[in-house]
């Protein structure tokens, strides 16, 4: 299992290694001893969710407020997504940036979205299904979202579904009419960096 820090600090790419044969494939999914060594953190699990998409569904930007946040441990079990982690974190030196990777049925690879940042995927075919291990259950007072097609963060986002056919995006209204990363930011929904990191640090080993 290999962890790569992504472009947006406190996020991570996990890359499992797959034991096949003419049975099948075997996988390390989550590895407690290794996630702690990348993160400097256990991921204290609390909910675990899925979801099952059409192709061009677009879900998020979704962030929880501090404390306590989400955290995230998120794969693609079925089908293919581009999963995208967002700094929405005000005063980060990154602020604004996103990165994405693909998570499929092929390489089986993982994301993991600390507490405090952006996370959102488009659905690259029909029946990609997502499975989310999350630190926090679900807080309706405290989950918030930002606009997917807000141009202060310019996601770039793929045109094409697994097939190679036309990729038409489809968002729920509530996706759809959140606000843009500067205007959450004014009405006091994000996080900033300094709490992020004191609550981050608050966890130790």
């Amino acid at each position: 299992m290999e962890f790569r820090e992504l472009a947006v600090p406190g996020s991570w790419e996990i890359t499992p290694r797959l034991f096949a044969d003419p049975r099948g494939v075997f996988l390390e999914l989550f590895k407690e001893t290794a996630f702690v060594d990348a993160v400097g953190h256990p991921l204290d699990l609390k909910q675990a969710n899925c979801s099952v998409s059409s192709a061009g569904v677009v879900r998020g930007i979704h962030f929880a407020q501090i404390p306590p946040s989400q955290a995230k441990y998120v794969t693609c079990p079925r089908g293919a997504v581009m999963d995208y982690v967002i700094d929405i974190r005000v005063g980060s030196p990154t602020f604004g940036r996103w990165d994405s990777v693909l998570l499929d049925d092929v390489d089986r690879r993982a994301v993991y979205v600390s507490e405090g940042l952006g996370h959102m995927f488009v659905s690259l075919e029909d029946n990609s299904t997502v499975v989310y291990l999350c630190s926090a259950p679900y807080a309706p007072g405290r989950e918030f979202g930002v606009n997917p097609r807000c141009e202060t963060v310019g996601i770039e986002f793929p045109a094409r579904a697994r097939d190679g056919s036309p990729l038409e995006l489809l968002l729920s209204e509530k996706d759809a009419a959140a606000p843009g990363l500067l205007e959450a930011a004014a009405l006091g929904l994000l996080p900033t960096w300094e709490e992020q990191q004191a609550f981050i640090a608050s966890m130790g080993r």
